[in-house]
This record gives C-alpha cells, sequence and structure tokens, in this order.
C-alpha cells in the first residue's frame, strides 16, 4: 500500500470527508505507524462540533492503537513491529516553565493528537515516539483503544480525587466505565450519576460493580468524598457540591464544558474544593498501564469500519453507545 486513508475534518460542524494522502516517512523521532483501532473520544465530538478550536484541515483521532511500520533516524524505545498506543498528549516544547516544573500536561507549546496533529482516523499515522506507550498484552487492540484517553484522562482525575472512598461519577460513559473498575480494585465505592431516566446506563454502572447508580439530579445514599465530572455540563457542577462532604473535592474531567451557573458560596464553604484536569503526562500513561496490566478492567466496546466514523460520532453524540466507540480501519 502507497496511500493512507484517513477521515478528515475540514471546517466544524461538517462530517468528515474520506480521503487519500501519500504515505509519510518518518523523521526524527517519529514512528510510521498501521492503525489497528482508534477510539472515538468526546473531545473528538468538541472537534467536529467547533466547541474547541486549532488548525483546519485535521484528521481527528487520539486513542490510537497500531504497530510500527518504520522509524525515524532518532527515535528509540520501540523497534518494527512493536505494538504502541498514542494518546492526546502527542509533544511538548520541553522548554517553557510546566515543562521545566515536572507539569509538562498544562505545557505552553504542546502538541495534540488529532487536534493540532493529524490522528488516528486513519490506517496510518506518524506520532513522537517520546510520548507513545506500550499496551499491556492482556487487551486486544480494539478494547485496548479506549484505555488512550478515556482510561487515562480518567486515571488523572482519580488521582487528584485523592484517597476518596466514596466517589461519585458524573456521566457514565467511556471513561467512567473504566475508572468504576479501576476504583472498585483499589477498595473504593462508586456512586454513579446519569442522565436523568437512564435506566440502561444505571444498570450498567450496577453491572461493573457501582455500589449505587441514579439520575444526575438525585442525591445519593450517602455523603461523597469526591466527585468526577465527565459530562460537558457546567450545571453538573453544583449538583455534585452539594453531594460532597466538608473537605471533599470536585473534578471536571473534560476539556470542554457548558458555563457553570453562579450557586452560592455555602456550596464551595467548608473547605470544598473545585478543581479541572488539564490533559496528561508521559508519568501518568506509564503508571496507567501498569494500573491496567493488573487491575481486571474490561472495557465495554463498539466497533465501526473507519469509513463509518461519521455515525461513529453521531451515535456518541446522541448518548447511544454503551462504553466506547471504536473504529477499525
Amino acid at each position: 500500500m502507497t496511500a493512507a486513508r484517513v477521515m478528515q475534518l475540514d471546517r466544524p460542524g461538517e462530517p468528515l470527508r474520506d480521503v487519500t494522502h501519500d504515505i509519510p516517512d518518518p523523521r526524527g523521532i517519529d514512528l510510521l505507524i498501521k492503525v489497528a483501532a482508534c477510539g472515538v473520544c468526546r473531545t473528538d465530538l468538541h472537534i467536529v462540533d467547533g466547541e474547541i478550536h486549532r488548525q483546519l484541515p485535521i484528521v481527528p483521532g487520539h486513542e490510537i492503537v497500531g504497530h510500527v511500520l518504520a522509524a525515524g533516524a532518532e527515535a528509540a524505545d520501540f523497534a518494527i513491529g512493536d505494538r504502541v498506543g498514542v494518546p492526546w498528549l502527542g509533544g511538548t516544547d520541553g522548554t517553557c516553565f510546566y515543562c521545566r516544573h515536572g507539569m509538562e500536561n498544562l505545557c505552553d507549546g504542546p502538541t495534540f493528537t488529532g487536534f493540532t496533529r493529524d490522528g488516528g482516523y486513519a490506517t496510518h499515522v506518524l506520532a513522537d515516539s517520546r510520548f507513545c506507550l506500550r499496551i499491556p498484552d492482556r487487551y486486544e487492540d480494539v478494547e485496548a483503544a479506549p484505555l488512550l484517553c478515556a482510561g487515562l484522562i480518567g486515571y488523572r482525575a482519580l488521582k487528584l480525587a485523592g484517597g476518596a472512598e466514596r466517589i461519585g461519577f458524573y456521566g457514565f460513559g467511556a471513561a467512567a466505565h473504566i475508572l468504576a473498575q479501576v476504583a472498585k480494585w483499589q477498595g473504593r465505592r462508586v456512586f454513579a450519576f446519569t442522565r436523568e431516566g437512564d435506566e440502561r446506563g444505571q444498570a450498567f454502572a450496577r453491572a461493573l460493580g457501582c455500589a449505587w447508580a441514579g439520575g444526575s439530579n438525585e442525591a445519593p445514599p450517602e455523603q461523597l468524598d469526591a466527585a468526577i465530572i465527565f459530562a460537558p455540563v457546567g450545571a453538573l457542577v453544583p449538583q455534585a457540591l452539594r453531594q460532597v462532604r466538608k473537605g471533599g473535592r470536585v473534578v471536571c474531567a473534560g476539556i470542554h464544558m457548558s458555563d457553570i451557573p453562579s450557586f452560592p458560596y455555602e456550596l464551595l464553604w467548608g473547605e470544598r474544593s473545585l478543581l479541572s484536569v488539564a490533559n496528561l503526562t508521559r508519568t501518568d500513561g506509564h503508571e496507567f498501564m501498569e494500573v491496567a496490566a493488573q487491575a481486571p478492567i474490561r472495557t465495554r466496546t463498539t466497533a465501526f469500519a473507519l469509513a463509518k466514523a461519521n455515525e461513529a460520532l453521531a451515535a456518541l453524540r446522541s448518548g447511544a453507545i454503551e462504553g466506547a466507540a471504536v473504529l477499525v480501519p
């Protein structure tokens, strides 16, 4: 094969376009990867819908599993044929204040896979070898894809939630269904909040071991030590604060959220904390893959052919996906 097939976004709000590109030669630190699977993330929806903006045209996709076909002269750590994972954080400048102080996730000059650099809605992709990850052998390609963002960002959010024993997840999609299994394995109790009336989603959460599941408008049977908001809905912030005990935390785990409505200070008072998650570090990635190798995680996936990327995005947008959608070239 001398050409790569990609699903390309030309303008926000328009369907992705099926395009053929020449397969590039990797240079320097890059790897050329033949894509085996690429997860469909809510961040991809924000990009396609124009809610977050960078360069266009762009090939979305940052939950990439594939095999190394070729490597640039300066690429290290991976050999031809190795299976690799490519996450959202695709590169950093290495020189800014944040990179120099162990906070590369906040880099001032970052590269983001599928946002500032072409991603995995494709048959082939280039990636910086320094930011690629090894995936535990126990996971098949499609099963592994959601680990690369839903799992990674969820894991960073879980770390920021501290040692919470009773933890609430608002929005029970790709990230929450993975992190519920991790949290249970860690000995925590998970309280799942879904869209009002989503009995199917609540049953899914209970089947994964959640201690309780209900609508986001409901109160759990006991106060929470922390809550993580995965849904991009600002109105959930005051709702979550109401359910968190004094000294507890509410973590907003998305890259985009609708406006947070005003709320009385008493909801924050009592040394409650409200914070956000931004991207991930390579350390997060390596740590989570070690966890994924040990914890009994089973991702629930729905596979779509690469050419059906627009259908996969529509299904995610409508809430029709249980777990995660994954594209297969």
